[in-house]
């Protein structure tokens, strides 16, 4: 005996069907993100090329916009500079596919409507990040969730990629879809920024009290190396930790001076960049880390500690400076 197994169209928060529309450059891989989405159930558009976003208005394209651009030139990025205009406007999702290598690029150029961008995503990955965006537009409640809910949401995600990983090597998918390059490999990982410039700002305090000093940033680069180390002798999934991976290294290059760029943060993250770019933007909502525009190239953009967040870690190592201490 044999069973049908059919799939319902993707529906919005009203009930109706769902549009989704694709954009990309290249016409192969268009076709097969377009194919791939109505396997799943969903209602497509195709977009065609993401540089015709250049000529005439921008009519609504969907209810969600799938974007291929693993190498924008300055065409596409001013497509997407505009798109990210319209879609804030209008309220429709931004998912968005690129490279670890122009993440910093599509990163600046998009601030307008939060969009979810994905790093040399495989095929299972797209459709995966299109239903989660579709979750939410079905349900708001999402976005009144509690911290602890926020957090749970994040390690169920990890999951989902995991199985969608497998799910792509079962598969047959191309190697180049999931690049062994999103993992640091050492302290020099990220290299050598411009002086960070000083904001003036005053948020309100943890503590009355006097805030102690950050140790030395050379101590906390021996930290990070140390963690870096155990991938050499155990699966490093097993002490996966992006948010105190990425805290560290902002503090240290908070007391070096230095600059820290999207792209460096995610790696310094020891996740793939993708998990960390959903990390980063929990720890930016809930004003953990702050996004700081590049003056000079308005297409780029640095991740810095908040100030409350500095005082934080400072008495974080404050106080595990004793016991360490007796330990020795």
């Amino acid at each position: 005996m044999s069973t049908d197994f059919a799939y319902d169209c993707g529906r919005d928060a009203a009930g109706l069907p769902c549009r989704i529309a694709v954009l990309a450059d290249d016409a192969a891989r268009r076709s097969e993100m377009l194919g791939d989405l109505a396997g799943a159930g969903f209602r497509t558009i195709d977009g065609g090329a993401l540089d015709a976003l250049l000529d005439g208005p921008i009519v609504l394209l969907g209810d969600v916009v799938l974007i291929d651009c693993p190498a924008p030139g300055a065409r596409q990025l001013a497509a997407l500079a505009r798109l990210d205009m319209r879609a804030a406007q209008s309220g429709a999702r931004l998912v968005v596919a690129t490279s670890l290598e122009a993440l910093d690029d599509v990163f600046g150029t998009l601030d307008q409507c939060d969009p979810q961008i994905l790093v040399a995503p495989g095929r299972a990955d797209r459709v995966v990040a299109v239903g989660q965006v579709m979750a939410d537009i079905a349900d708001p409640r999402v976005r009144e969730m509690t911290e602890a809910d926020r957090l749970s949401l994040l390690r169920l995600s990890q999951q989902v990629e995991a199985i969608a990983s497998k799910l792509e090597g079962l598969s047959g998918g191309a190697a180049h879809d999931r690049p062994d390059g999103d993992t640091a490999t050492g302290e020099g990982a990220r290299p050598v920024s411009d002086a960070a410039a000083r904001q003036p700002s005053s948020p309100a305090r943890l503590y009355d009290s006097q805030k102690p000093p950050l140790p030395d940033p050379r101590m906390i680069r021996k930290i990070i190396a140390g963690r870096q180390a155990r991938a050499r002798f155990f699966d490093g999934a097993l002490f996966a930790d992006p948010a105190w991976d990425m805290l560290l290294d902002l503090t240290a290059a908070h007391g070096e001076g230095q600059r820290v760029s999207v792209t460096s943060l995610c790696i310094a993250a020891e996740v793939p960049a993708t998990t960390a770019l959903r990390w980063l933007k929990q720890m930016v909502d809930t004003g953990i880390f702050k996004r700081i525009a590049d003056e000079t190239d308005r297409r780029r953009a640095f991740i810095a500690l908040t100030d409350r967040s500095i005082e934080a870690m400072s008495r974080y190592f404050a106080e595990v400076d004793v016991p360490l201490a007796r330990a020795a």
